[in-house]
């Protein structure tokens, strides 16, 4: 098992599993071993739909329902695994939202504080319960932490979310900071940056011929990515394999894109 050198099965929490990136992150962690704890904020059928599929192939798993942008769910949810499951031994911050494209002239407060209370203090807070568990400093044996950002830290999203890359741009700094001040207590931390994937959050947009060839043409590779591609990036940072791999951003963007 390559997720704990002692040989016992650890958990691995994904937020936001029930969909896109998080259930293809949930199925691919299962399949290498993990016991792996489904968060999800409120479909619960999908949630179960992912656990029962890792359930049929003998593997470990359970859903539990959390809003990361709530400090008493995100305790509740790791009180659970503490509970109710194996120890934890890596962290994927997966959950996330966007919003509709506009102009940051046109944003409203309610707009940003939900973007930033999902997108980056919920992270913080799941980062903060797993550092207690995971730190050796805590007593811990060690772990994974990996954030998951996006290419729209790099390029800004002008006229569409600037916003959203505002928020990953947070998660970059975030991850390299926090890298550097848990190095020496056995936990790794890194970023995936995934491009344009096809997920339930980007469908309505890539469902407009005009912007999706515009996307398609403006990436090397010149097509839109599959959330099991991102999951494997994320399985291999988990995996020792990348055991000498802390504060590192990996682009899986195809090249990069333009928006």
């Amino acid at each position: 098992m390559t997720n704990d050198p002692g040989g016992s099965r650890r958990t691995v929490l994904v937020t936001g599993g029930s969909r896109g990136i998080g259930a293809a992150t949930a199925w691919a962690c299962a399949q290498q071993g993990w016991s792996v704890a489904v968060n999800y904020t409120s479909d619960r059928s999908a949630a179960e739909r992912i656990v029962e599929r890792i359930l049929a192939t003998g593997g470990a798993a359970r859903a539990i329902q959390a809003d990361v942008a709530d400090e008493a769910q995100v305790r509740r949810l790791y009180a659970t695994i503490d509970t109710e499951m194996a120890p934890l031994g890596a962290l994927v911050n997966n959950a996330g939202v966007i919003d509709q494209p506009g102009r940051v002239d046109e944003m409203t407060v309610r707009r940003l504080e939900r973007m930033f209370a999902i997108n980056v203090i919920g992270s913080f807070v799941c980062a903060r319960e797993a550092v207690k568990r995971l730190s050796t400093r805590h007593g811990g044996r060690g772990g994974t932490i990996v954030n998951l950002s996006s290419a729209a830290a790099r390029i800004g999203a002008p006229g569409q979310y600037v916003d959203y890359a505002a928020a990953k741009g947070a998660i970059d700094v975030f991850t390299l900071g926090l890298a550097k001040e848990v190095a020496t207590e056995g936990i790794r931390v890194n970023a995936v940056r995934p491009g344009m994937v096809m997920s339930e959050m980007t469908e309505k947009a890539l469902a407009e011929p005009a912007f999706r060839a515009r996307i398609e043409e403006s990436i090397p590779m010149h097509r839109i990515g599959e959330g099991h591609e991102i999951a494997e990036t994320i399985l291999w940072l988990l995996s020792d394999e990348a055991s000498f791999i802390t504060g590192a951003m990996v682009d899986a963007a195809g090249g990069g894109y333009i928006i």
